[in-house]
């Protein structure tokens, strides 16, 4: 994995490569890394709206980019992790390794940008014949003017994101079920946090009929993963349980998936991703929260052993469920997690789960759809960390009529409702098993995998819901 390092440490060298940011009022600062005609050249050109500049040396060069500015905080922010990931394509064209990136402006926007630098330099490489040849160039961003711990914390932030992305790009051939909850162990290791792998018979003496009614056609059992970050000091008398969906592949079952929808099913285990980046970002930053994460992982593949639409099964919490759609797999291990969540008295539950093709329909891949049963100052918080972050959220009603459609003539619920409103009444299923704490299902079917790279968002897994738990935690907590 390629992941760029942000630090304010190194040492200033004559053949520095400097990138400067500003606003079109602070053109005349720059006076101390520009000659005059470059001077005269920038002011002329940013009047008439250019806003790139590249002027060369001997040794270095010098970038400039004129930032758009924006009345709106979180516009203006994501105005600049834009511009550094675009800036980040000249960086490399330049094959430039090391950068120095300071800034001229009222409103500091200069972690953003850089953000957004790092954001976009992400690269997995380790499926490439030569991965060396693969590689950019860049390796390290100073930043100037922003104090260490500031820079430290975006540095880890980043560091989780793209653990997470990294996680999401990964083949099945490689991160099937037992390799995930050994990455899940490796990275806590490495990070400081504690993890317990459940094995087959753990999960079948919880009782964890949802989990283990999906597991059924695999020749790889299933495993539930746990992790606990506890800092010295918490801010929250009890833990804000993270719950992650863990398919690392979806064919839909017996409801199978068309062609076309089945080759990207590796990012079914997005929300597992989430929450692993989420607790990489957490555990480096000493984050005085309180955390547990769940992750149910395994596959949901077809063979003569497969649950099929129409069978009934009983979940950890004795309910019992008619299985509608084999592709509504993921509502029924995750429901067996937040029926798992009750034994922590939890202060708060978050689930994160690439979970419905409606939500995506819904919102396309600007948005995550949520709902659930948290405060509204929860709600408020967690939305506000949506734009700070960008990665923002709509609030889906989760009125009692939705839970109609769930109703079963042979059991106390079906997995799926009617042919419209599907993240509501997968959110409506998933709330019968919350009783008991206050809980927020978070479904990222649409932002979490992208085709087509924009901005920031590399190809592929985008680690969508990283930057915005953390950012929520510090909010709501600190």
């Amino acid at each position: 994995m390629k992941k760029i390092t942000l630090t304010t440490s190194v040492a200033s060298k004559a053949d520095d490569h400097i990138i400067i940011i500003a606003d079109k009022d602070h053109i005349e600062h720059l006076s101390a890394h520009l000659g005059t005609d470059e001077l005269s050249f920038l002011r002329s050109a940013q009047a008439k709206e250019v806003r790139s500049f590249f002027f060369p040396r001997a040794q270095g060069c010098v970038l400039v980019r004129i930032l758009k500015g924006d009345k709106n905080t979180y516009i203006a922010d994501e105005d600049a992790r834009l511009s550094g990931a675009d800036t980040l394509r000249e960086v490399l064209a330049y094959k430039m390794e090391t950068v120095r990136v300071l800034e001229y402006s009222n409103s500091r926007h200069i972690l953003s940008f850089v953000e957004g630098m790092a954001l976009a330099a992400f690269q997995l490489l380790k499926y490439f014949d030569q991965p060396d040849k693969k590689a950019h160039s860049l390796k390290t961003i100073v930043v100037e003017g922003v104090e260490p711990d500031k820079v430290a914390e975006l540095d880890a932030i980043v560091d989780g994101v793209c653990h997470a992305r990294r996680l999401l790009n990964e083949p099945f051939s490689y991160l099937n079920t037992p390799q995930l909850a050994q990455e899940a162990t490796d990275l806590a290791n490495q990070y400081g946090f504690s993890v317990e792998v459940m094995g087959k018979d753990k999960i079948e003496a919880l009782k964890m009929g949802g989990l283990l009614s999906v597991n059924r056609a695999s020749k790889v059992p299933p495993c539930f993963i746990v992790l606990e970050w506890i800092p010295i000091d918490p801010r929250n008398n009890q833990p804000v349980v993270l719950v992650g969906k863990g398919v690392v592949y979806d064919t839909g079952g017996y409801s199978i998936k068309p062609s076309d929808g089945m080759e990207y099913m590796k990012s079914d285990m997005g929300g597992a991703a989430a929450v692993i980046g989420t607790f990489i970002a957490a555990a480096r930053n000493k984050l005085p929260v309180h955390l547990v994460g769940l992750i149910p992982v395994t596959d949901n593949l077809v063979s003569a052993d497969a649950i099929v639409p129409g069978d009934i099964i009983r979940m950890a919490n004795g309910t019992t469920v008619e299985v509608m759609n084999t592709d509504a797999e993921g509502r029924l291990i995750l429901a067996d997690a937040l029926h798992y969540a009750k034994k922590y008295q939890p202060d708060l539950v978050i689930d994160y789960a690439t979970l419905t093709g409606a939500a995506v329909r819904a919102l396309g891949n600007q948005a995550i759809c949520y709902m659930g049963s948290a405060s509204q100052k929860v709600k408020q918080t967690l939305e506000t960390s949506g734009f700070r972050t960008y990665e923002r959220l709509v609030e889906m009603p989760l009125w009692r009529e939705y839970a109609d459609e769930l109703k079963s003539n042979t059991a106390d619920l079906r997995n799926v409702g009617g042919p419209t409103a599907g993240a509501i009444t997968a959110g409506k299923f998933l709330e019968y098993f919350t009783e008991g704490y206050p809980w927020l299902h978070l479904d990222i079917a649409g932002p979490a995998f992208v085709k087509v790279p924009t901005g920031y968002k590399t190809k592929e897994g985008t680690g969508v819901g990283v930057r915005l738990t953390y950012d929520f935690l510090k909010q709501y907590y600190l």
